[in-house]
């Protein structure tokens, strides 16, 4: 059995991921006490038919049961089954506002704070982050996107292949906190300065076409692409099976959607397992559209 826990900061989208992943075919079962998982296990292997693949959430909601994450993290490492961790993240602000807006009480908040709750939050579940095989920042994901995302992150469970994952973003609406290397593409022209290119998007041929020729990229990308060579081999040493390489610009919608796709179709020629995520190119073509309609 594949079995993949589900953790990560209250008001992250644990609930809306396990919905998703339920409609992928996942056993899901929210919140349950780590105490008891390798019974879960059991119950899951002994079925008619045998369930193949089972989803999770396991925590903050541990501490109401006076248990630690150290206590989590024993639990885990006594499991006999192989298991992966999907963490999810977001930016302080986004997860406070989220609170304010339904007004739910936080879990770890004093007298249900929101902003104290997600700064004792963070500090319980540090060590489970460490641990998660998969990090995802769902500060700008509209819950419609979580199944595509969830998708799209998440390599198909029977494989255990390496996966590079390539994102595009925006700086003006923050870095990924799930990235593990990020690459700045403001070194170079800016597209959106340029009228016949900037209702495009770096999917489009014009706008790669005018990234490409920039003297200073082909070099650039070389090295990108040689450095992480040299690194995959080094991170499958540690039995880390995906890695998450971010490329930014202003707005997320030209030359970093144009760097992930380039980088991303030089790996898959070679062979290896690819995805790539655009977080922002939508909400920045809605961005330029609305600001350019006012003038």
């Amino acid at each position: 059995m594949y079995l993949l826990i589900v953790t990560g900061l209250s008001g992250a989208g644990k609930s809306l991921a396990l919905h998703s992943l339920e409609e992928q075919g996942y056993f899901c079962i929210d919140n349950l006490p780590s105490s008891i998982l390798k019974e879960f296990i059991h119950l899951c292997d002994s079925a008619t038919p045998a369930i193949k693949k089972a989803a999770v959430t396991i925590d903050s909601r541990e501490s109401l049961l006076s248990r630690s994450s150290e206590s989590i993290a024993a639990v885990l490492d006594m499991l006999e089954t192989p298991y992966e961790m999907l963490f999810l993240d977001a930016r302080d602000d986004v997860l406070m506002k989220r609170y304010n807006e339904v007004r739910r009480r936080h879990p770890m908040g004093e007298a249900g704070d929101a902003a104290t709750g997600v700064k004792r939050e963070r500090v319980f579940l540090q060590p489970l982050r460490d641990r998660a095989n998969y990090i995802l920042d769902t500060s700008d994901v509209k819950p419609k996107e979580f199944p595509q995302l969830i998708a799209k992150v998440l390599p198909e469970y029977e494989s255990k292949s390496f996966t590079l994952l390539f994102c595009s973003f925006g700086y003006k609406r923050g870095v990924p906190v799930d990235a593990d290397y990020v690459l700045d593409m403001r070194f170079m022209p800016n597209p959106f300065y340029f009228p016949e290119l900037r209702p495009l998007s770096g999917l489009d041929e014009p706008v790669q076409q005018f990234v490409a020729s920039q003297p200073s990229v082909g070099p650039f990308f070389d090295g990108v692409e040689q450095m992480l060579r040299n690194l995959i081999p080094l991170f499958e040493e540690q039995d880390k099976h995906i890695l998450r390489v971010c490329f930014g610009c202003t707005g997320g919608r030209h030359r970093s959607v144009s760097a992930a796709e380039e980088m991303a179709k030089r790996f898959a020629d070679s062979g290896m397992n690819v995805r790539i995520y655009h977080r922002d190119l939508t909400c920045e073509a809605t961005d330029i559209k609305e600001r350019f309609s006012k003038d």
